[in-house]
């Protein structure tokens, strides 16, 4: 690709004047150059961060925080416990975790380490280890970018050209507005994955399988993920709303992890004091 670059620009300074000056022509052809590898980079962990804040602000307009210490806290240990487990332990602001006020059973993950879930989906749970299922698969997507990856190619691809085009302190007020227009934009692009479209099948999948494996190294019981499916697939308010709109049905996700399921040894008697936390936290 570069000496595609490198050729075109020459060839088009030779052709179009004679007494070209090389020194400057070869100065525009790396520019050029460092413009286009910008233009083709990967979101950093850092845009990432900042995105999936705005990702959770935006989700907070329709949902309310549910105010309780506590299980907030709680929440956030388990939470903190299965990403040490995971592919990727810390992220650039850090995991952080939530409650939302709403009976409605879902959880949506915002890139960069913000997960929210609901109270639905708590009362859903009947221990800690299904507490620590649902938040692995979440952690997964994270882990996996699949919030980020939704964002549309070629408005980053426009973000990156314009930022790599000049600094900061040089945009005019177009640029800038433009800027602001693509980050929001992205921003839609996510939001309208966690909450319309969802994610493809084969990246659901792959989140539960990697919630398979946190789970098992973090010492929870991998069969978690599949008992939360099962009482998923027979829970009728759920039906048709949050996390069935947005995700394969039960029965596919359960069928698709039978054959997966790490082989482990489960403690019993830190299983029955992860119970006995979960009742003094979760109060159903």
């Amino acid at each position: 690709m570069k000496k595609f670059i490198v050729v075109s620009v020459l060839l088009l300074f030779l052709c179009s004047c004679q007494n070209v000056d090389i020194n400057k022509a070869l100065d525009i052809t790396f520019t050029t150059i460092q413009v286009t590898e910008k233009a083709a980079r990967p979101i950093s962990d850092e845009e990432e961060y900042y995105v999936g804040r705005a990702v959770a602000a935006r989700l907070l307009q329709f949902y309310l925080l549910y105010e309780d210490p506590e299980l907030t806290r709680y929440i956030n240990l388990i939470g903190e416990t299965i990403a040490l487990h995971s592919e990727k332990p810390f992220t650039y602001g850090g995991y952080h975790f939530a409650v939302l006020n709403s009976n409605e059973i879902n959880a949506f993950a915002c890139p960069g380490g913000i997960i929210l879930i609901t109270k639905g989906i708590i009362k859903l749970a009947q221990n800690e280890d299904e507490i620590a299922a649902i938040l692995a698969h979440e952690i997964a997507h994270i882990n996996h970018r699949d919030g980020i990856n939704s964002i549309k190619q070629a408005r980053w691809t426009e973000a990156l050209t314009i930022i790599g085009t000049k600094a900061a302190r040089q945009f005019g007020s177009e640029e800038l507005v433009r800027l602001v227009n693509i980050f929001e934009g992205s921003v839609d692009d996510v939001v309208k994955t966690l909450v319309v479209n969802g994610y493809s099948r084969t990246q659901e999948y792959s989140a539960d399988e990697s919630a398979l494996l946190y789970l098992a190294k973090a010492g929870y019981d991998p069969r978690a993920l599949i008992n939360v499916l099962e009482r998923l697939k027979k829970s009728t308010t759920a039906y048709g709303t949050g996390i069935f709109k947005t995700h394969p049905q039960p029965d596919d996700r359960i069928n698709n992890l039978k054959d997966k399921l790490p082989s482990v040894s489960v403690d019993l008697n830190l299983f029955k004091k992860r119970v006995q936390r979960f009742r003094f936290f979760v109060k159903n």
